[in-house]
């Protein structure tokens, strides 16, 4: 059964990232502070337009009078509307008021303007006996003021009820007014922060897109290191890492031109050897048991010289993977030894090995096939009936194998390209791979490998082949 297929990844580029990463939270301040820019601004133009409210009532106060004894006077009042028009700002708002005594009668005024039937405020922002509220006049919502007025003429003495209410037309709309221009100001710095964006973006960008020119520009097997002098300290690591990968890959891809160049040499050799065998044998020239006899080694040679050649080759592979594997020396070593006794026995050698526990952090077919060429190499030098010893020695940092034979020991010259593949000793047959593929091991695993020669008064005795390996250290 066919599952459901995983949506695309929504991939953004760093300029898309900036502009959203800015952009987003700037415009999200800039709608709560408009929010908050519209309260404020409401606030202000009602606290303005209060102080005309309460001055229109004072001046409605004026006009008040009374008739009358002590607390049983009345109300007169004669109001001219001009009173009020001083007050009104435009015609997009309109002044009511109304008159009355403390218990609501009315005196004068517009009568289906509800009375006030609140208190004063404990301690309100202006010194009058004043109040201020919200109220709806015909459908339409008012700001109203109140005004408590004391009275006095002659004997008489009352209190009047002053309430003065506008429309909030002009109020909304100054309000409105100022949110706009707030709006269009921050929509400005919007637009300049999102063009100062991409511009600074491109501008820092640039440097990646060169590289990518220059590498697209590039021939396919050109692995050259980038230069990274003129590029931004950002980019640097990067260059860096891919200079290291780059090299790494020419590392790769010079091992591989080396292996199928050797490959072709080597094997061309062995493979004409046969054929001609081959040919020789069908002529008639030599015996036919000869003639097998030739063909057998020639095979045998070109079988070690494959699977040598395809040992270096793995040593390189491998010395590119991770390893997370601790291989005891000692062990590996004596099942080598093991492994390599009939070839001692054939020779009659003295064989003595001495060793103790080395852990190395490798892949065991890394120390195994360093160990097996090494001693192999050794047995094949030896002369018949001669010394062989082995010692295997381990300290807190280092763990160093010696192999000591007893063979006629190298020249200067011959030991400083020994360890280069198909380098072989003088007088012996072999394929030269030996001490490269150790040498290579060597080197993968942080270590050293040398050949010396050994000497006792003055005498050679042999020849002594050294490797040390960093020891793993104990978590």
């Amino acid at each position: 059964m066919m599952g459901w297929a995983k949506p695309a990844a929504w991939h953004l580029s760093l300029r898309s990232y900036l502009l959203w990463g800015i952009l987003v939270p700037v415009g999200l301040f800039i709608l709560i502070d408009s929010v908050v820019v519209y309260q404020q601004a409401l606030t202000a133009v009602n606290t303005a337009y209060d102080r005309t409210l309460l001055a229109s009532a004072k001046a409605l106060g004026e006009h008040i009078t009374a008739e009358g004894d002590a607390d049983a006077a009345s109300l007169r009042t004669s109001v001219p509307y001009a009173a009020l028009e001083v007050f009104e700002a435009d015609n997009r708002s309109r002044m009511i008021y109304r008159i009355s005594n403390t218990s609501g009668a009315l005196v004068d005024g517009f009568e289906d303007l509800p009375a006030w039937r609140g208190s004063l405020p404990a301690q309100g922002p202006y010194a009058a006996l004043a109040d201020f509220y919200d109220a709806t006049y015909r459908g339409d919502a008012v700001r109203v003021a109140v005004l408590l007025q004391p009275v006095a003429v002659n004997n008489a003495r009352v209190m009047a009820v002053v309430q003065v209410a506008e429309t909030l037309e002009l109020r909304r709309g100054l309000a409105r007014q100022i949110l706009q221009d707030t709006l269009w100001r921050q929509l400005a710095l919007i637009s300049i922060v999102a063009l100062v964006v991409v511009l600074v973006v491109q501008r820092a960008t640039q440097p990646v897109r060169q590289i990518s020119r220059r590498l697209q520009g590039r021939r396919p097997d050109d692995l050259t290191p980038l230069s990274a002098t003129d590029a931004p300290l950002e980019l640097r690591p990067l260059l860096e890492a891919t200079n290291t990968t780059m090299s790494r890959l020419q590392s790769l891809l010079d091992h591989q031109k080396r292996f199928v160049r050797d490959a072709a040499h080597q094997l061309r050799t062995p493979l004409a050897v046969l054929k001609v065998q081959v040919q020789s044998a069908r002529r008639g020239d030599v015996v036919p048991e000869q003639a097998l006899l030739e063909i057998d080694h020639t095979v045998e040679r070109a079988t070690i010289l494959a699977n040598q050649m395809l040992a270096l080759a793995k040593v390189a592979q491998l010395s590119h993977e991770p390893i997370s594997q601790v291989v005891d020396w000692d062990a590996v070593l004596r099942e080598v030894a093991l492994d390599l006794a009939p070839l001692v026995a054939e020779r009659d050698l003295d064989f003595d090995i001495e060793s103790s526990s080395a852990p190395i952090q490798t892949h065991d077919w890394m120390l195994r096939e360093l160990s097996r060429n090494l001693l192999h190499n050794a047995i094949r030098f030896c002369p018949p009936n001669g010394k062989l010893a082995v010692r295997l020695r381990c300290n807190a940092q280092w763990a160093a194998l010696t192999i000591s034979d007893s063979g006629p020991g190298i020249s200067a010259e011959l030991a400083d390209r020994l360890f280069q593949p198909f380098s072989a000793g003088a007088g012996h047959s072999g394929s030269g791979l030996g001490l490269a593929i150790c040498h290579e091991i060597a080197r993968a695993l942080n270590g050293h490998i040398g050949l010396t020669n050994r000497l006792h008064q003055g005498q050679l005795q042999g020849c002594d082949a050294t490797v040390q390996l960093p020891v793993k250290q104990a978590d």
